[in-house]
């Protein structure tokens, strides 16, 4: 089992947005000196949900930070990139850390950056899967060319080539599904998933069979899709007494929800629903390793087992404060991991 740490750079309410960044820089070093699998790092824009609006440049720097941990994003929202350029970065990262880059990539939501950054709505409703294609072709290829409806240019060589080193496989590519049509969309590709901190058990191994049967019937052989290595998010936080960590996250993460969450504007102008920020807490301290050490691997172990899911990317900044996710870090490295062997 490999646990990660999920680095969102929340600014909670009263923070200032260097301090968020700050704190999850400081979560990756602590991270590797605790002795966790990976970092996973999101991207957001304009919002005060999280403040790094660039997973691959903050990924970049946590690399040249550490010595031993993989980096990943989780996500770089490919309808607001272009899929050359974020190729591009993902194997220079990969190449200079020596393999220990993922990228992952998703589709985001129908938000503002989309007209801030003139993909317009459509790179959200429809361009993905060409997108990901043009993606994935780079990252494999020695010369690309397009000629999609998004993206058409004559064909150019790849450089830097991810596999110009024969010691390192080309880079992972990890894909975000919330949708079916998502999972189908990597599994054809054998691309593993990434499943939220939103899901619960039950729904991310029905992913995972979905997953399982579009994979195998576009031909991917049973040994490629037994080995995919999907992520499950979730959140962590440690205490000694029952209740005591759940009793930490509802104090401090309904005003970041409540701030960051409410903070999203479509780009259509439409008011989208907003989850009840406490309901949410309270949900994912029901769904997550919150609690003793005991209890936080057991639920690991137990998640695993239900839904195949092995790799986890826990967000571990819920408390808000800089020296209690330090703790909550060096804790679930030193108490946890070894309950799970």
């Amino acid at each position: 089992m490999r646990v990660g740490a999920f680095v969102l750079a929340a600014q909670f309410p009263g923070q200032g947005q260097g301090e968020a960044l700050h704190r999850a820089v400081r979560t990756a070093e602590v991270a590797e000196e605790a002795g966790l699998d990976a970092v996973w790092v999101a991207e957001h824009h304009f919002v005060p949900y999280g403040v790094c609006p660039s997973a691959v440049t903050l990924a970049g720097l946590l690399l040249g930070r550490t010595r031993r941990i993989g980096v990943g994003t989780a996500v770089s929202v490919l309808p607001t990139a272009h899929p050359v350029a974020l190729g591009e970065q993902a194997a220079l990262l990969h190449l200079v850390s020596g393999g220990r880059f993922t990228l992952g990539v998703g589709r985001g939501g129908p938000w503002v950056d989309l007209e801030v950054f003139g993909s317009g709505l459509g790179a959200y409703e429809s361009g993905f899967p060409e997108s990901l294609e043009l993606l994935t072709r780079w990252l494999r290829e020695p010369r690309v060319g397009a000629s999609g409806e998004r993206y058409a240019f004559r064909e150019v060589d790849v450089v830097p080539r991810a596999d110009e080193l024969p010691e390192l496989a080309q880079p992972p590519v990890i894909v975000a599904c919330t949708s079916p049509n998502t999972a189908r969309l990597a599994a054809e590709r054998g691309l593993p998933m990434l499943l939220g901190m939103h899901c619960g058990d039950d729904e991310k191994a029905a992913m995972v069979a979905l997953w399982r049967d579009h994979a195998l019937a576009a031909g991917r052989s049973p040994e490629e899709v037994a080995a995919a290595e999907h992520v499950s998010a979730g959140v962590a936080q440690i205490a000694d007494e029952p209740g005591a960590a759940a009793e930490t996250l509802k104090k401090s993460m309904p005003g970041w929800l409540r701030q960051g969450l409410g903070a999203h504007v479509t780009v259509h102008g439409q008011k989208r629903p907003m989850r009840d920020p406490m309901a949410y807490t309270e949900l994912l301290c029901g769904l997550h390793p919150v609690g003793p050490p005991r209890l936080c691997a057991d639920r690991l172990a137990a998640s695993a087992e239900r839904t195949g899911i092995r790799r986890f990317a826990l967000l571990t900044e819920g408390s808000g404060d800089l020296a209690a996710t330090e703790e909550n870090v060096r804790r679930l490295g030193a108490e946890v991991l070894p309950l799970l062997g």
